[in-house]
């Protein structure tokens, strides 16, 4: 099977040393749906699938893996197949943890810099209840997963190798950045990108924000009010970006990382898309917070 694939990033395990502070985040601010809440673990839905984000207690806070969806059975066969013969050590996880993670199958390997989990599955499960934003969000899913994911890395020549020959990412484009490096943006579905990189040795290494995607800019708008209230540490204030055409801002989680929240992100078509290079990530805004 050669064409197997990434298809999208479908969801994300992050560890919390306070899961009280990641509900009031997500559910109050961003408008996400609580489908489960224990002590130990949160479970937090965008659309019509179980979960897009788990928050599981951690006495380490940030991204634990990543999951990314390939679509069958044959495709992650595939996949695994490719991982290994490019030198990485997969791990075909059991029924039982499969189950937990609500697929029906899962391999997983660690991300070239060590940082987290990468893994591979299919049959991401559906939920029977209908989602049900308090906020009344409407969250650009589905299909395209989560969002996005941008990371900082160690080595750019080892995360285009990993995500584009062997996953099967496609380039979007490219974005210069401060300090003389380059961003790169590939994707593996209609989003503009579902995953970002940079190799830059003035940022701490890895995932620095996941973007979610609503379907309207008021959404944003009532959010954004909330963060400058009070709500969450504000991290680059609203602003449009050049590639994705994305208008967003980036606020902290109570887990370390970034998300960044926002509307109008452009769909792609390989039958016509040309990568390009932008000498700058911002039209204007997104402006980093000075306290």
């Amino acid at each position: 099977m050669t064409n197997a694939r990434v298809r999208a990033l479908g969801y994300a395990v992050v560890g919390a040393s306070d899961i009280e502070a990641w509900h009031e985040f997500a559910v109050d601010l961003l408008g996400l749906h609580a489908a489960e809440r224990t002590e130990e673990r949160l479970l937090l839905r965008m659309d019509d699938y179980a979960y897009r984000l788990d928050i599981r207690t951690s006495d380490e806070d940030g991204i634990q893996a990543l999951g990314w969806d390939v679509g069958s059975g044959a495709a992650l066969d595939e996949l695994t197949k490719r991982l290994a013969d490019a030198g990485y050590a997969v791990n075909r996880v059991d029924d039982d943890a499969a189950a937990a993670r609500g697929v029906e199958a899962l391999v997983s390997f660690r991300d070239p810099d060590d940082k987290y989990d990468v893994e591979l599955f299919w049959g991401l499960r559906n939920a029977t209840a209908r989602f049900r934003s308090p906020t009344s969000a409407r969250f650009i899913a589905g299909p395209l997963g989560v969002g996005h994911a941008f990371q900082v890395v160690s080595d750019e020549s080892a995360y285009r190798r990993l995500y584009q020959d062997v996953l099967g990412f496609r380039l979007s484009d490219h974005i210069d950045m401060p300090g003389g490096v380059s961003g790169v943006f590939l994707h593996c579905n209609p989003r503009h990108h579902s995953f970002a990189f940079v190799a830059s040795p003035s940022r701490p290494l890895g995932v620095g924000h996941l973007m979610l995607e609503v379907g309207d800019l008021d959404t944003v708008g009532r959010a954004y009010d909330e963060v400058l209230d009070g709500a969450a540490p504000i991290l680059s204030t609203f602003g449009k970006h050049t590639n994705d055409k994305m208008i967003s801002f980036y606020v902290a989680t109570p887990s370390n990382f970034g998300i960044e929240y926002g509307h109008g992100g452009m769909l792609i078509d390989d039958e016509t898309w040309l990568p390009t290079r932008y000498d700058a990530a911002h039209y204007w805004g997104h402006r980093r917070a000075t306290s």
